[in-house]
């Protein structure tokens, strides 16, 4: 049988995934550089490990043998995507990841062709805020009659990982980003909008996410803008390399995730979900282990995929504890 391969298994997310699989009994690879860590959590999980550099693509292909699916793990994705979207489509291998990064789907876009030519899926943020604001978006868009606009917004609180905050940086630089008309165009930064996530109107601050494509790309609705509240410690100052892998057990659970969404219809009116859930990093996770479980066992379109559009508006609430309350 195939197997399913998470790339990046040592580091933070990609050691809880590899947990979640392990626990379903997804017959699992764990991979990356570092041989050492990876020979210890293939011994604690019983699995085979495999050690490969990006650079050596004959090193990529060969590593592929007996992979059906493979789940990207390994930030910053502006570095890994490209190699393994590539080596998923070549290898007949369908891809998953986890990416925050617009560049991740962007190039998920420009790569769809190939993959449909070859019969692979590439499925970019199988967890996280596209699996949780695509089907929140999804559950509204089903109640909305003829939707011309969607308003999104995440609050996340508590702490971030050591990777997620070296992807971020490298991401600072990047344009303010809403979809207007269909089209992505620039917002000047700094724009701020007051958004209910269930204890009244809180600040947040408009931002570039992924889900600009993916939630276009799944309801066709032409005017998508994104937000977020940060609620915590804020982002972290001082030598990131230095953080610690991510938040402790205790500190995730302490700290939950919400999400709202606001479309407004042909006549005006607005219609409002809000989802509650764990914190985003086990949320992501187990999202991620379960898309990759569930691909496996044959659920796979061809081409650029979004979790809504694969598994439904209801996947979401597949995931840990969550839930969504119509506003």
């Amino acid at each position: 049988m195939k197997k399913l391969m998470i790339y990046g298994a040592t580091g933070y997310t990609g050691r809880m995934a590899a947990e979640h699989a392990s626990a379903a009994g997804t017959p699992l690879i764990v991979a990356g550089r570092n041989e050492e860590a990876l020979s210890t959590l293939a011994a604690s999980l019983g699995v085979e490990y495999r050690v490969f550099p990006l650079e050596d693509i004959a090193a990529v292909d060969r590593s592929f043998s007996g992979v059906g699916v493979l789940l990207n793990c390994a930030g910053p994705f502006s570095t890994t995507a490209d190699v393994l979207m590539r080596a998923s489509i070549r290898n007949g291998v369908h891809y998953l990841d986890v990416a925050a990064e617009l560049d991740s789907y962007r190039l998920a876009e420009e790569l769809d062709g190939q993959a449909r030519a070859a019969g692979v899926m590439l499925l970019p943020g199988s967890g996280g805020s596209v699996a949780m604001l695509g089907c929140l978006a999804g559950h509204v868009v089903a109640r909305t009659n003829s939707p011309s606009s969607i308003r999104v917004a995440m609050h996340v609180s508590g702490g971030l990982s050591r990777g997620s905050a070296l992807s971020a940086m490298g991401s600072v630089t990047a344009e303010t980003l809403a979809r207007v008309g269909g089209v992505l165009v620039a917002r000047g930064a700094g724009a701020v909008t007051k958004l209910d996530f269930g204890k009244g109107l809180v600040d947040c601050f408009q931002v570039t996410l992924p889900d600009l494509i993916t939630i276009w790309r799944a309801t066709g609705v032409p005017d998508i803008e994104a937000f977020v509240h940060l609620t915590g410690s804020g982002f972290p100052q001082g030598d990131l390399a230095a953080l610690p892998d991510g938040p402790s057990e205790q500190e995730r659970t302490a700290n939950r995730y919400q999400a709202v969404v606001e479309a407004v219809d042909s006549d005006g009116n607005i219609v409002r979900s809000i989802l509650d859930t764990v914190n985003g990093y086990t949320f992501t996770a187990i999202a991620a282990a379960e898309a990759g479980r569930r691909v496996l066992m044959g659920e796979d379109r061809p081409g650029f995929q979004t979790p809504a559009l694969l598994f439904g508006s209801g996947f979401a609430e597949t995931i840990a504890d969550t839930t969504i309350v119509d506003v």
